[in-house]
């Protein structure tokens, strides 16, 4: 009779072989028993000693490539949070050509129509409220604002791009400006103007034609830049 000798973790110690019994090293049904291993000074349990034997040549093949994806997609969040977000000058097919109408109620109950703006420079910001750079580009349409609301030389206009009533005014209560938003039916306005990605800003001369585009993030200092260059034709 033959009595098998099992550690309570499953590892076999080996059987005693009586008369007939095949020795352990004949049997083909006893596992080597998991030693343990040290790791950086701890000793592991035979679970982890079995996580640090190699693996086959396909378990390591996905370690390899989940861990490529998960650094390129590091990679990729690092470089939009640090990316230059100032303004750029963009091509636009409306440059050069009468504004398209952007009409509706704003937050606060009052109509607004771009065309009733002639006779002032119109800044026109497609912005999101959760868009990093749509919020750190605010306090610059703040002061924009603020600087030419006692000349009323020009006045700026908030469409938002895929967003909420709700989260549109809140955005406005937590970050101040005072002047129109739309936020409701604004998804024709962006199609008009075709906005695919926020924040753009489109400057609209006093004439009501369409001057420039920024795409990304817009400070004062590029507004006033844009509108010096422009003011002596007053296209």
């Amino acid at each position: 009779m033959a009595v098998d000798w099992r550690r309570d973790d499953g590892c076999w110690h080996g059987a005693r072989a009586g008369s007939g019994e095949p020795s352990s090293t004949d049997r083909t049904d006893i596992r080597p028993c998991c030693r343990s291993r040290v790791r950086g000074g701890w000793p592991m349990t035979d679970a982890n000693a079995v996580d640090a034997l190699d693996l086959p040549p396909r378990g390591r093949m996905a370690r390899w490539l989940s861990l490529g994806f998960g650094l390129v997609i590091a990679l990729l969040v690092f470089v939009l949070a640090t990316a230059d977000e100032s303004g750029d000058v963009g091509a636009s097919p409306l440059i050069g050509r009468a504004a398209p109408a952007i009409e509706g109620e704003t937050t606060t109950g009052e109509t607004f129509a771009l065309s009733q703006q002639r006779g002032q420079w119109v800044v026109v910001n497609f912005f999101q409220t959760s868009c990093i750079p749509c919020v750190r580009e605010h306090p610059e349409l703040v002061a924009f604002s603020e600087a030419h609301r006692d000349r009323g030389d020009a006045v700026v206009v908030s469409v938002a791009f895929s967003d909420s009533r709700r989260n549109v005014e809140n955005f406005f209560a937590e970050y101040g400006g005072n002047w129109p938003v739309l936020a409701a039916n604004t998804g024709q306005h962006a199609v008009r103007y075709g906005v695919a990605a926020v924040p753009e800003t489109f400057l609209v001369s006093p004439k009501g034609v369409v001057t420039s585009k920024f795409i990304g993030g817009i400070t004062a200092a590029d507004l006033e830049a844009e509108i010096t260059r422009l003011a002596p034709g007053m296209v």
